[in-house]
């Protein structure tokens, strides 16, 4: 094979998941985060200023409500005592109702505002990332773990979406708040008001502590977090290795401390918000004790009426209130602010094998595939085809033979376009595949992968594959075509069988007769087995012998096999080590030599003796 790829494109502000940032690379991160909020709240932003306009309207009459008491106190209550008047009182008691009532409303309809905004910009996010790591490179997904993008797509988004729906609201609700109420505060009593500014001061070292503090725990809580997912996924992904070598402990072990460090760093958490919360108690209660002493000074000396001063107490106490929830929002920003990093890293990732500016259309490939001087190599250090070049004529079959790492498996990615050359071409009939169309690359190439991947869906969904308009009278003669149909007649509901449902499971063998239904069924001009029938036992080799037969006919086609019973078939057979073909004849002249395929061939017949 050629060899695991080493990513050259996942960076540690991107990819990486780590908590060790420099200044330079945090100031990078954060602005490739709030481009990607920006982007996301340009198509909603009608939505946000009406949202915005509501809550500003409703945060108004709700902070209305300690004045109009004051007045109710200072003036409607004598009226009503000394005068038997009751109509003052009855005024302010149905403005209150109506600003109290009216803010409710406005409220509610904010809420409601709020949440289909949120709702907008996750749905754009979600499919941004889905549709953005579809089209990202063989390169990401071969470095970058099924487990971290699962995380990205579930854990961090959650993540952020409990930060627009609940912190974000909590927030500038809990500001808008805030300053209404200091400014209301002024208006009533601007000596009270001095107070609560000057007491501002360790308020606000108060809560710089906090958001310094809780910025590094919350960081690290999102790198743990993606380790543990990480690590789950990958047992429960590789269970039958796991269960085969006996790593059930070791796992054990390896989870358990990772769980012991998520554990750690959500307990710095919550001893954080046990020193914060008091602290905010003690700077509020002491503001408040201020407020009424010095107001009661005040109102003994008559400078200051008994209903106001009631107004001046609500309005302390309301303002520390709301200062709870903006810790909350601290506690979700940290973590959504960890979160948006991990998920424009991934968005900000750009396809190492990126599509044509100007695409060249191929309508009726003939393949003609050919290597002019390729040098190829996954990292600088690691050179897989040194000087490379080859031609396949069209309708011609091949099989490439060597041992693990001669570079077999590269070559063939790089027909496929998986991975581009890093200097030289590789061509089909002609035309640069670097320059090729993407929709007739993917119909004139096809490559049949020892996976055999099926996926959700019925088993002519999955032969379907490659020609999704195909009817089910072509998908039954591809499957008779290379000895598929027997076995799938012989399923719960023949070609309607759900594949992953009890009763419509396959083996190994039948899961890549179905790839070859579906291989045939595209009819590609190019065809690639890379170590297809790896999954079949010899007899089931044998049988399908006929159906390659079929399937390699008036196309053509590169077969990398470690069976040499699958070379047979070849028109013509390449040997290859360290990137470079060392053999090119005819599978008969070969045996009939003395280089490295005759050995191979001779030692593969003792095997079977």
């Amino acid at each position: 094979m050629g060899g695991d790829p080493v990513s050259t494109t996942v960076t540690g502000t991107s990819g990486e998941d780590r908590s060790d940032y420099t200044r330079a690379e945090s100031k990078t991160i954060r602005k490739r985060s709030l481009r990607l909020l920006g982007s996301l709240i340009t198509p909603v932003r009608g939505q946000l200023i009406l949202a915005g306009v509501v809550l500003v309207v409703s945060t108004a009459l709700r902070v209305a409500g300690p004045w109009l008491i004051g007045i109710g106190i200072n003036n409607a209550l004598p009226a009503a005592v000394e005068r038997m008047d009751w109509a003052p009182t009855i005024l302010v008691v149905l403005v209150y109702l109506v600003t109290a009532l009216g803010g409710a409303a406005l409220i509610g309809w904010y809420v409601v505002v709020a949440a289909r905004l949120t709702q907008a910009i996750m749905l754009d996010l979600r499919k941004r990332i889905f549709l953005h790591t579809q089209r990202l490179s063989l390169e990401f997904h071969e470095s970058y773990t099924s487990g971290r993008i699962i995380s990205r797509q579930t854990s961090d988004l959650d993540t952020i979406r409990e930060l627009l729906d609940g912190g974000l609201n909590e927030l500038v609700s809990g500001i808008l708040y805030g300053a209404f109420t200091l400014v209301a505060l002024f208006l009533v009593d601007w000596q009270s008001g001095l107070i609560l500014t000057v007491m501002g001061i360790p308020l606000f070292l108060l809560m710089r502590w906090f958001y310094t503090r809780s910025q590094l725990v919350y960081r690290e809580s999102r790198v743990i977090s993606a380790k543990v997912i990480v690590k789950f996924v990958e047992t429960m992904t590789g269970i039958r290795a796991v269960k085969a070598f006996r790593k059930e402990g070791r796992n054990d072990e390896e989870f358990g401390g990772l769980a012991m460090d998520y554990r750690d760093v959500n307990m710095r958490s919550i001893r954080l918000f046990g020193t914060f919360e008091p602290g905010l108690m003690a700077v509020a209660s002491f503001t408040l004790a201020i407020v009424i002493a010095w107001g009661g000074i005040r109102v003994v000396g008559g400078a200051m009426e008994i209903g106001f001063l009631l107004s001046a107490v609500l309005y302390v106490r309301n303002f520390f209130s709301p200062l709870q929830e903006v810790a909350f929002f601290l506690n979700s920003y940290q973590s959504a602010t960890a979160a948006l990093e991990k998920v424009s890293g991934v968005l900000e990732e750009e396809p190492t094998v990126p599509d044509p500016k100007h695409p060249v259309d191929l309508w009726e490939a003939k393949g003609h595939i050919r290597f002019d001087d390729v040098l190829f190599g996954y990292s600088a250090d690691r050179v897989i085809l040194p000087h490379f070049s080859l031609d396949i004529p069209a309708g011609q079959t091949i099989a490439l033979v060597g041992t693990t790492g001669a570079g077999k498996s590269t070559l063939a990615k790089l027909v496929s376009r998986f991975y581009d050359p890093t200097r030289g071409a590789v061509t089909l009939d002609g035309v640069d595949l670097r320059s090729m169309h993407p929709k007739d690359l993917r119909r004139a190439i096809v490559m049949v992968t020892q996976e055999a991947y099926l996926f959700s869906g019925t088993v002519a969904d999955n032969i379907a594959l490659g020609k999704p308009d195909a009817t089910m009278d072509e998908i039954k003669a591809a499957a008779r075509a290379v000895g598929a149909d027997a076995f799938i007649q012989a399923l719960p509901d023949g070609y309607a069988t759900d594949v992953n449902k009890r009763g419509g499971r396959v083996s190994a063998g039948q899961r890549q007769l179905i790839s070859f239904a579906r291989a045939f069924l595209a009819d590609p001009a190019v065809l690639i087995l890379d170590e297809a029938t790896a999954s079949l036992d010899i007899p089931s080799e044998r049988q399908i012998q006929d159906a390659l037969q079929t399937l390699l006919a008036d196309r053509t086609a590169i077969i990398i096999a470690h069976r040499l019973s699958t070379v047979a078939i070849a028109d013509r057979v390449l040997v290859m080590e360290h990137g470079e073909i060392i053999e090119d004849d005819t599978p008969e002249e070969l045996i009939g030599g003395s280089g490295k395929f005759a050995q191979l061939h001779a030692a593969w017949r003792e095997s079977l003796v």
